[in-house]
């Protein structure tokens, strides 16, 4: 296990009667890219800014890299970068002078600040319009600049919120590898997005939040095939006729977890796509296959699974 960068117990926040955040319980460790997931309203936010300081819990705890948020704010906040989803630089400065103020806030060394700021730029793809202001850049370049800002200072965790909200799919593709890349760095990075399919793409474990509540948490894989049920794949074969040769056959194959036959039709959970071996098994064993469908999990159905409470 990895050194834990934010654990909570039982935290939570109540305004006014209302539970926006109900007994959390969380635990993510170094290096994890953590999609933290849920609809509008479902407490995300709100975890977050206690997790930052920002708000204090009603009851519970939480520990950032072994700080306390409410008691520690200025610690924490020394050790994390947070890129809002509505964020702003100074439109008039250009990208290098943007990054030199921050450099400077957070008490760089000054003979290490034109260095780091050099090979910043590098990595977010930003050296070309390094002096350039601000107010001529894409959004996605705003996007990238926003990257290097909360990285100039290595924090060891980031909070990023819908990070490639408008941009298109090539200034996408930019913003998730460089969320790879801080992890590859050591930082942890907190991913709240709606964008499922960007979250299933780099992220290691999510968390889904519904009305306040942590109804799931894990590697997708593991919540991929609680959804399905038994694997990662789950295959529907219909057969002419079916018999206990044949069931036996097919459950023998390797990588094939469970099976449910109903009448012709069969339903078999596997590790992998297994269709070219169901298929042959059941040609040898002298049935004909009248149709067969394959369903992977997805992030998606993960998602409307837990976050509906089916």
């Amino acid at each position: 296990m990895g050194q834990v960068v934010v654990e909570t117990k039982d935290l939570t926040k109540a305004y006014n009667g209302f539970t926006a955040v109900d007994r959390l319980n969380l635990r993510i460790e170094e290096g994890e890219i953590f999609g933290f997931l849920g609809p509008n309203g479902a407490g995300k936010t709100t975890t977050m800014l206690m997790l930052l300081g920002l708000t204090e819990p009603s009851s519970g705890t939480a520990r950032v890299c072994g700080y306390d948020p409410t008691r520690e704010p200025l610690k924490v906040k020394r050790i994390v970068g947070y890129l809002p989803e509505k964020f702003g630089f100074y439109e008039d400065l250009t990208p290098r002078q943007n990054l030199r103020y921050t450099a400077e806030l957070n008490r760089l060394p000054k003979g290490k600040i034109e260095e780091v700021i050099n090979d910043l730029l590098a990595t977010v793809d930003l050296s070309q319009v390094a002096d350039q202001e601000v107010s001529k850049l894409s959004r996605g370049m705003k996007q990238r600049l926003g990257m290097a800002d909360i990285w100039i200072k290595e924090p060891k965790l980031v909070f990023l919120d819908e990070p490639t909200s408008g941009i298109d799919p090539n200034g996408i593709d930019d913003i998730l590898n460089l969320i790879v890349k801080m992890a590859k760095k050591g930082m942890t990075v907190i991913f709240c997005s709606h964008q499922l399919p960007q979250v299933q793409k780099i992220c290691t474990q999510v968390g889904i939040l519904a009305r306040g509540h942590l109804v799931a948490e894990g590697p997708i894989a593991r919540l991929g095939k609680q959804a399905i049920g038994g694997g990662q794949y789950r295959i529907e074969a219909e057969v002419a006729q079916e018999s206990p040769e044949l069931i036996d056959s097919i459950k023998h194959v390797e990588g094939v977890m469970e099976m449910q036959s109903s009448g012709n039709s069969l339903l078999i959970s596997c590790t992998k796509d297994l269709r070219g071996q169901i298929a042959k098994v059941i040609v040898d064993s002298g049935s004909l296959l009248v149709g067969m469908k394959i369903e992977e999990y997805s992030l998606e159905r993960i998602y409307k699974k837990y976050s509906k409470g089916d």
